[in-house]
């Protein structure tokens, strides 16, 4: 079974966060992003994600989309955590924690509020710039499109093949999941070019 995935969950509603253009809510996360990286220290990334989680909680997001978007990160922030505040602080363990928890936060408050539709338009209107350099808008949001309704077919590979590895007594081993895992995704990946192929789409 497909989990629910928070990146192209759009969330029906009529908040300023749904009615901000789409064009202008994503340059306004890419900035705020941008920003949230490049300031040094701790408290801002921490205020940040402050500010994200009460703009997501008032843009409607369900608790448990902003809930997938962050636990598969958990292990690696503990671990990546514990490392950094054994070599760096504390101050960088932190910094790192919650500039990666906002800009997870941002990105899911941004996909459920913005159906797929108008992010794809807004693609195609970015990339239209494009044109004299001989890209294809269409194509670019097409290759935005199949990776976002790729992702669950993805996350739902590396399930079974966790549990694969789980019922050989494997599940401690990391290339027991990552080497076949990799080999079905890139598997994957090639049924979806002849698909594409085969349709006229991947000259």
């Amino acid at each position: 079974m497909r989990r629910a995935l928070p990146l192209g969950l759009h969330v029906p509603g009529d908040s300023i966060w749904h009615r901000i253009p789409t064009g202008r809510k994503l340059l306004g996360v890419v900035v705020v992003g941008v920003l949230v990286v490049a300031l040094p220290g701790p408290w801002p990334p921490v205020v940040a994600l402050g500010l994200a989680t009460g703009v997501a909680v008032h843009a409607g997001v369900p608790w448990r989309s902003l809930a997938l978007g962050v636990r598969p990160l958990l292990v690696v922030l503990a671990v990546l955590a514990a490392f950094q505040t054994w070599q760096r602080g504390w101050p960088v363990a932190v910094e790192i924690v919650a500039t990666t928890l906002t800009l997870v936060v941002l990105a899911t408050t941004f996909t459920a509020t913005t159906a797929t539709d108008d992010l794809l338009d807004a693609i195609v209107r970015i990339a239209g710039v494009l044109r004299p350099l001989r890209v294809d808008p269409e194509r670019v949001a097409l290759a935005f499109s199949l990776a976002i309704s790729s992702i669950p077919t993805v996350m739902t590979l590396f399930d079974e093949t966790r549990e694969a590895a789980k019922a050989r007594g494997l599940e401690r081993s990391p290339r027991a999941t990552l080497a076949p895992f990799a080999v079905r995704t890139v598997a994957h990946a090639h049924d979806v070019g002849d698909a594409l192929a085969a349709r006229g789409l991947g000259d």
